[in-house]
């Protein structure tokens, strides 16, 4: 499929993405996947290449570049080689709302570049055992102390929970204020109070560090706000509209994948006496995953095109990362349909797909969470 929203510039980062992966990510897959998370030096060697935080400014030791263009390029590089586990989407998709645009100076020049030479790896920490999509329902708070806050509460879900040195923890410094109370602030590594859980035993993600942290009276000094005090639910919604954008740009790139991988296999397979894919049911099946995964990879280009131009809206984002979630998760299990028992077989990549596909339709909003805020854009009442 010709696209069009690449300049040369893109084509030359997407051959040293490509190469990155297949070198230092798509080898480690089965050992990465046994062991639950990937090695710390794969995070200093992409930081090496000029693979992370690139939206840093040139004096923290990025090049300044915001261009999402570029993140949905490793995104579409990393699935297509194979690779798994390394959480740099969170780290270059997500953090950049929060760790460019609301830091201080001095903010920034103790966290950029460490963000971008991988030595800093980041997670941002939402999601608690009895609240995810509904953040007014947190129960983690920071009561205001001298000199800063005093930290109390859980988080679970979190990805790079294992690996992270800094979290943005989403908390409340004052309980009655409703989301108005809500405030995001910078825990790091080796802080007081502050510890981690179990690396989580996941349906799919395996290689993927998942954990639960814990907050014991951690005292997180004022210079660790980020943002404004009160107005974290504010910033949390802002930066949410391209981490759903980033949904949409995984989820294409895993239905290309698995139509690659499933007409490699209809080819060689023989069934009856002929190939697989000589069988009109194949034929019909792959033809409704080809056409969904053209329909998919134009929204999401047009939706990449709209937040690189800066008018991507709230309502645009959660069609993207709905719709196209969903599209995915029929793709991948057509496909594994297709290959009968060797797609229930884990050393088929297409089995690590398919449980890989099924926290999209999760993660960063659920599709009813998504189908909410459509809903409610169309004003019927």
């Amino acid at each position: 499929m010709k696209r069009k929203i690449f300049e040369t510039e893109h084509n030359e980062f997407r051959q040293l993405a490509r190469s990155f992966f297949e070198k230092e990510c798509a080898p480690h897959t089965e050992q990465w996947e046994k062991q639950g998370q990937v090695d710390r030096e794969v995070w200093l060697r992409a930081g090496e290449l000029g693979l992370l935080g690139w939206e840093a400014p040139e004096d923290y030791g990025g090049s300044g570049l915001r261009d999402f263009r570029y993140n949905a390029i490793m995104t579409e590089e990393f699935i297509a080689t194979g690779s798994v586990g390394f959480g740099y989407s969170l780290h270059n998709d997500v953090m950049p709302p929060y760790l460019i645009d609301l830091t201080t100076n001095e903010q920034k020049q103790r966290w950029l570049p460490g963000w971008v030479t991988g030595e800093l790896v980041t997670a941002l920490a939402m999601t608690e055992p009895g609240a995810g999509s509904d953040l007014k329902s947190i129960r983690t708070t920071a009561k205001p102390s001298t000199g800063g806050y005093v930290l109390n509460g859980s988080k679970t879900y979190i990805t790079n929970g294992i690996l992270a040195d800094l979290v943005i923890v989403v908390a409340k410094t004052d309980p009655d204020a409703g989301h108005r109370g809500i405030s995001l602030l910078m825990v790091e590594r080796g802080m007081d109070g502050f510890s981690r859980g179990r690396n989580l035993d996941k349906i799919g993600m395996k290689a993927q560090d998942t954990a639960e942290l814990f907050f014991d009276d951690v005292f997180v000094p004022a210079a660790n706000l980020i943002g404004e005090e009160g107005r974290g639910f504010y910033h949390l919604m802002k930066g949410l509209a391209q981490e759903r954008v980033a949904c949409a740009v995984t989820s294409t790139a895993v239905m290309e994948r698995v139509l690659e991988l499933t007409s490699e296999f209809v080819r060689t397979r023989m069934v009856f006496g002929q190939p697989l894919g000589a069988l009109q049911n194949t034929q019909f099946v792959l033809a409704e995953v080809k056409a969904a995964t053209e329909v998919c990879r134009t929204f999401t280009d047009d939706a990449i095109a709209d937040l690189v131009r800066g008018d991507l809206s709230p309502e645009r984002a959660a069609i993207a990362k709905m719709f196209v979630t969903e599209r995915q998760w029929e793709a991948v299990d057509a496909c594994l349909q297709l290959f009968g028992g060797a797609g229930y077989m884990n050393e088929y990549e297409v089995a690590r797909l398919w449980r890989d596909t099924r926290v999209q339709r999760i993660l960063a909003g659920s599709s009813e969470v998504m189908r909410h805020i459509i809903g409610r854009s169309l004003n019927l009442g």
